[in-house]
């Protein structure tokens, strides 16, 4: 059971970065980052998320319990 929570949050977690990538390749999100210099706020939602759940499914993965 451990491994499979380990790997539904590593999907997840790459769903999000793919998505925060995504996004971030927008045409509105490029447009604010060239006036602001930054990424927009939910850019960064989704690469945070993403790797926690990545780490997270990693960690559930590798982990080897007693």
């Amino acid at each position: 059971m451990q491994k499979t929570i380990g790997v539904i949050c590593l999907a997840g977690g790459l769903v999000l970065l793919v998505g925060g990538h995504h996004i971030a390749q927008s045409f509105n999100s490029q447009v604010k980052n060239i006036f602001t210099g930054s990424p927009t706020d939910r850019v960064m939602y989704y690469y945070l998320g993403g790797a926690v759940l990545c780490a997270v499914g990693l960690t559930q993965v590798l982990w080897k319990r007693k």
